[in-house]
């Protein structure tokens, strides 16, 4: 196949393996071609606009108009340094940057090692906590504990801690000693307990998890302070809190999995400082760069490196090619300098409330059943039946219904959302806008996925 002779869209389909893409987007679907983006908009080679209400995949927190700013201090980078290792050896964009990561995470979380995504990130804490274990004698400590429908990543020791059953299944047998708990959900729990209550029975059972497998043989426990998967699940009060006990009490680490959370999407630089909690390590990705270029990360507390470092390797010993790499690094420099000037995490906090308001009117639309979330991480819970709060319709399933309804209607009217079917049957449709976005653009985005809903409950023949 010519490359010049052929459009990109033949190219894309012939020669190009996308991410999680079924193979109806190679053979018989046309496959959207986007070439060009502004503010929180992203225009496909046609020419049509459209509002990027997930933020790329949770992660361009400064939309689409800041490359050319970011793009000159790559250059000027790659003018002076285009590469160089961490290995045994530094340079100043990773020096800055890991000073600058220490200053705002919370507490003694002072240590950053450098990584290129967020699956990258967790298999770096999996091993970090391992090692931090043996090197204090306790070579038992090799079990972690996650949540049911997380998701963590896609390589090996991060599927493992996956909670995503469709994820994981075709892989396993994966990374042993992984067990998980329930989330945070609430919807669908009974309607008479409260959240004291909700906080007690999730707590209770992580104990006795612990106590099951063994408090000496547990490394650590990973959660994120909201959880993506399963849509926008938000802890109840105290819930964290109580996990910090308990980690404390049975000496185990509590990694918050932040390649999501982590600047600015919950409102606070780290979505562990908007629920209240201390972290012995924190994983990044995604909003670190704006996505702008690949760069994650751990941010670890001193004593976990100073333990590691007195151990008996005498390193931490792990290692990546990319990790702090010099352009990736100038280029999330300038992304938090960007952020701060246009006070990013201010506009989340002011504008949040306007984004929880707008999305309580699409109420009145028949198969909305829970809207939940936080800051600028929100979803849309869709049922046919809400008193029992499923998807209850025999003659449209809800997964022909998100592919031959509200996927359709959505590329209509101009807006990018994730849509899914959740673990329990019922459609999810998730929102997570660049964080530039001021309330008159949130009530855009919320006024697009009404008219998408609308559309697709008279196509769906839902009324």
């Amino acid at each position: 196949m010519s490359v010049e002779t052929n459009t990109t869209e033949e190219l894309a389909k012939r020669h190009l393996v996308m991410n999680f893409t079924p193979a109806s987007k190679y053979r018989d679907e046309g496959l959207p071609i986007f070439v060009r983006g502004e503010g929180c908009y992203v225009h496909d080679e046609s020419g049509k606009r459209y509002f990027d209400g997930l933020a790329g995949l949770f992660c361009t927190q400064l939309g689409y108009s800041h490359g050319a700013e970011v793009g000159e201090a790559v250059a000027r980078q790659m003018s002076e340094l285009p590469f160089q290792t961490t290995w045994s050896v530094a340079h100043p964009p990773a020096a800055k940057l890991a000073a600058e990561l220490a200053a705002i995470a919370p507490g003694e979380l002072n240590r950053v090692f450098f990584t290129s995504s967020g699956s990258e990130s967790n298999e770096a804490a999996i091993k970090l906590a391992r090692q931090y274990h043996i090197s204090r004698g306790e070579h038992a400590r090799r079990k972690f504990v996650a949540r049911r429908v997380a998701y963590h990543g896609t390589s090996f020791g991060a599927m493992s801690l996956n909670g995503m059953v469709q994820v994981r299944k075709m892989f396993e047998p994966l990374m042993s000693g992984v067990r998980h708990v329930s989330n945070t959900k609430r919807y669908q729990r009974p309607e008479i307990e409260t959240e004291a209550e909700f906080t007690a029975f999730l707590l209770a059972e992580i104990e006795a998890l612990v106590q099951q497998e063994g408090p000496d043989t547990i490394a650590a426990i990973i959660l994120e302070p909201l959880q993506n998967a399963g849509g926008s699940l938000t802890p109840p009060a105290g819930y964290f809190q109580g996990v910090r006990e308990l980690c404390d009490r049975h000496g185990i680490l509590l990694i918050a999995d932040e390649v999501i959370t982590g600047f600015g999407r919950l409102g606070e630089w780290f979505g562990c400082i908007r629920y209240g909690f201390q972290p012995d390590i924190i994983t990044f990705a995604k909003g670190i760069a704006s996505a702008y270029v690949p760069l994650g990360g751990l941010i670890a507390d001193d004593r976990i490196i100073e333990t590691v470092l007195d151990g008996p390797a005498g390193m931490y010993n792990h290692a990546l090619t990319y990790g702090g790499h010099p352009v990736a690094c100038a280029a999330a420099l300038t992304n938090l300098e960007i952020m701060r000037r246009l006070d990013v995490l201010g506009n989340v906090r002011a504008t949040s409330a306007t984004f929880a308001a707008e999305l309580e009117r699409l109420r009145e639309i028949p198969i909305v059943g829970d809207i939940r979330g936080d800051g600028y991480h929100r979803s849309l819970e869709l049922v046919t039946d809400r008193a029992a709060k499923s998807w209850a319709s025999e003659r449209l399933p809800a997964g022909e219904f998100v592919n031959d309804h509200l996927a359709p209607a959505a590329a209509e009217v101009g807006v990018l959302c994730r849509l899914a079917v959740d673990s329990e049957g019922n459609p999810l449709l998730q929102l997570s806008p660049p964080l530039v976005a001021d309330a008159d653009a949130i009530r855009e985005l919320v006024g697009l996925v009404e008219q998408a809903l609308t559309r697709a409950v008279a196509s769906g023949g839902l009324r």
